[in-house]
């Protein structure tokens, strides 16, 4: 049994803080049960890979981890950044043999559309499956196993032998195995895990039945601009009808939605197969500042030259959406004043959160130097057994071979090292300590110096 005197330490006085290559996993980040309105009711999560703590919390390691890329130079999180949304201030985004031919889409509430697939041209068929490919992109972060290029059997090999990962895989899935099928489900879990419902939109739409009414706390322009949004052109009051592929409340795109009218592409030429894109939360950051360019193509920078362009579609192609057609022939024009754009845009700009550039569970956990410093096991997998003698056994599953650190502390705050223990063949650590007194005990493990 577990001994009164040797409670499981949950690292509750943790102070872990990120970019401090410390990843605590006594206390994992709750990514797995996050409070979502009761109004949002998309969720795309394949079946059989829920949002767990563990899952995610691995998938955020992988997620910021530049060790995934041909030359350790480039992330997932270089092109996605926090900052920005998930997104890239720049055009294109620099890979490990150039940059990317299309605009780095934001990721936020991706688990909230109803849209599953994914990419601006959708090739992907669902978010496990999307996860992979930029590693495997030659131009992006170059595990391609073409054109010079190791493949992702390689990356396989090269996480396989960093102890930190299997650490991490042990914890997530029981072994310490490292496949592709579980790399793929670690990072969709993180990457749903990114949410934003903390916007003026999400304090006023919470005390109203819907929608269409206006919201308490929003101004005359925003409410204004709302109803322009949600009403179909050419009706009374001369409706934008942005609703009609980006529903509210999760704003993302309708999943049988075809390409917008923005056809070029980043260098030149044209491009018809553009059909996706994100959900139109946090378009804006919470200064106000743009999260990167718009479009596929980076074209636009401002909100001002969206709506322009929605105003008037400049051309009609054979794969533009009907939407975006007139019913007589030619293509969409609103014929919005100036007043009703800026209204528009005032109520876009209500959709952008704050919490989500900020909160630490989606921040790179890694030093500088791009290591993980610390990784401490989690609590729920450690045993205490009470021999009833003044002794008991603290066990703990872990990677065999690996050796790792039985740290005691009688407060919680100060942790000394109380034995060193190498995990038996059959993955546990153990060690019998005497239980005369309080005291607390954790295993911990810290890579080598390099």
């Amino acid at each position: 049994m577990k001994h009164p005197l040797l409670p499981i330490c949950a690292g509750l006085l943790s102070t872990v803080h990120a970019g401090d290559g410390v990843l605590d996993l006594t206390q994992l980040a709750n990514y797995a049960n996050q409070p979502v309105p009761a109004y949002i009711t998309n969720n795309n999560t394949t079946a059989g890979n829920p949002v767990t703590d563990r899952g995610a919390t691995l998938g955020r390691v992988l997620f910021h981890d530049r060790r995934l890329s041909r030359n350790n130079t480039v992330s997932c999180s270089s092109c996605h950044v926090q900052a920005h949304g998930f997104s890239d201030a720049a055009v294109a985004s620099t890979g490990v043999s150039g940059t990317t031919g299309r605009h780095s889409m934001r990721l936020i509430n991706a688990r909230f559309a109803n849209e599953t697939r994914c990419f601006w041209d959708e090739r992907a068929t669902n978010l496990e499956n999307q996860t992979t490919q930029p590693v495997k992109d030659h131009v992006e972060m170059g595990f391609s196993g073409a054109s010079g290029d190791p493949a992702f059997a390689d990356l396989v090999a090269k996480l396989s032998a960093i102890d930190e990962y299997r650490v991490l895989f042990l914890m997530t899935f029981g072994d310490a195995s490292i496949t592709e099928t579980r790399v793929q489900r670690s990072l969709a879990q993180f990457v749903r895990s990114i949410q934003s419902f903390d916007s003026k939109y999400d304090i006023g739409r919470a005390r109203v039945a819907n929608d269409g009414v206006n919201f308490p706390n929003f101004t005359a322009r925003e409410n204004a601009g709302k109803q322009l949004f949600l009403a179909p052109p050419g009706g009374p009051g001369g409706g934008a009808g942005c609703a009609g592929c980006h529903v509210p409340p999760e704003f993302d795109i309708a999943p049988n939605s075809l390409n917008n009218g923005v056809i070029t592409k980043i260098g030149g030429g044209t491009d018809l197969t553009n059909t996706r894109s994100p959900s139109l939360r946090d378009l804006l950051g919470p200064g106000g500042q743009s999260n990167g360019p718009y479009m596929h193509d980076g074209s636009f920078t401002t909100l001002a030259q969206v709506i322009n362009h929605y105003n008037l579609i400049p051309g009609n192609n054979a794969n533009l959406d009907n939407r975006l057609r007139r019913p007589g022939g030619g293509t969409q024009s609103l014929n919005l004043t100036q007043q009703q754009k800026d209204d528009l845009a005032a109520f876009l700009a209500t959709l952008t959160g704050s919490a989500v550039y900020t909160d630490e569970k989606w921040s790179d956990p890694f030093d500088a130097e791009n290591r993980l410093s610390l990784i401490v096991l989690p609590a729920d997998s450690m045993r205490i057994t009470d021999h009833g003698n003044g002794t008991a056994t603290v066990s703990c599953n872990a990677v065999p071979g690996m050796t790792y650190r039985l740290e005691s502390s009688a407060d919680l705050k100060t942790w000394s090292t109380h034995a060193t223990v190498v995990a038996g063949p059959e993955g546990f650590c153990q060690h019998v300590v005497n239980v005369s007194g309080s005291a607390f005990h954790r295993y911990a493990y810290e890579p080598p110096a390099q």
